[in-house]
């Protein structure tokens, strides 16, 4: 009889998760760890990093901090070359890092065209390279291995504007073109590589609680059918799913988690 529980398990794996010091990024790393595997969290807060390790290695899970730049474009093939030489292989990539430039903050729908530039170019390029790159390892090596790159609703349809009545916030325009391409480069790379057994997925979170505006919160609740904001958890399970063989004929797929906000 088939252990469908075990096909969750992710024994003898070793796990990489840029941006692992995240809202998001903490608790996939904390599921897969969980789950069996080596997780190599990839950050560039060394002090947060090597407490964030100390506090799982004392609950008995196997979590390594690697101070870890996805941002600097001009070596990033370079340092995930050496990242998988040290650890002799990377089952699983998970592209959960949210960089970004400080004029970020300001709560504008349009950044100017040199910031515009720069975001595309830290954030989508830096999961296209970092995703071409791994594959082309996973392919060498012969794994059959699995990436998840984190888009997002507003990657899929456009932003509901109405939920930022009554608040100062508001999303910017780079945003939804920057998540739109990682969703489509997962297309294409799941299409490319899917001959050689590696699947790659688009993971597409909603609204996330984090303390936001509670104007916001209520705007937001009342949009989507489930009527809540998400939880990272829920997140991190979902991606705990793509990772492991329970998944193995998913890939190339746009997977929401968003409480149904895409539904309507």
């Amino acid at each position: 009889m088939m252990d469908y529980l075990k096909k969750f398990r992710l024994d003898c794996k070793i796990v990489a998760v840029t941006g692992g010091l995240g809202l998001l990024g903490k608790e996939v790393s904390i599921a897969m760890a969980q789950a069996g595997a080596k997780v190599l969290v990839l950050d560039i807060n060394r002090e947060k990093g090597l407490t964030f390790e100390k506090e799982n290695k004392n609950k008995k899970l196997d979590i390594k901090f690697i101070e870890f730049d996805i941002s600097d474009i001009k070596k990033l093939s370079e340092n995930i070359k050496n990242l998988f030489s040290k650890y002799g292989k990377i089952d699983v990539w998970v592209n959960a890092a949210y960089p970004r430039t400080e004029d970020w903050k300001e709560d504008k729908e349009y950044t100017n065209e040199k910031s515009w530039i720069e975001n595309v170019n830290i954030h989508l390029n830096s999961f296209c390279i970092s995703t071409r790159e791994i594959a082309e390892l996973m392919k060498e090596n012969k794994i059959r291995g699995s990436i998840i790159n984190f888009g997002s609703i507003y990657g899929v349809v456009g932003p509901d504007f109405e939920i930022y009545v009554g608040t100062s916030m508001s999303n910017k325009a780079a945003y939804s073109a920057i998540k739109g391409g990682i969703i489509n480069f997962s297309r294409y790379v799941a299409s490319y590589y899917g001959k050689d057994g590696i699947r790659i997925n688009a993971l597409c979170p909603g609204g996330i609680f984090d303390n936001q505006n509670p104007v916001f919160v209520k705007n937001y609740e009342k949009r989507t059918p489930l009527r809540r904001m998400g939880k990272s958890e829920e997140i991190a399970s979902a991606v705990l799913f793509l990772a492991s063989e329970a998944a193995s004929y998913i890939t190339g797929t746009t997977f929401m988690v968003d409480g149904g906000w895409t539904c309507i």
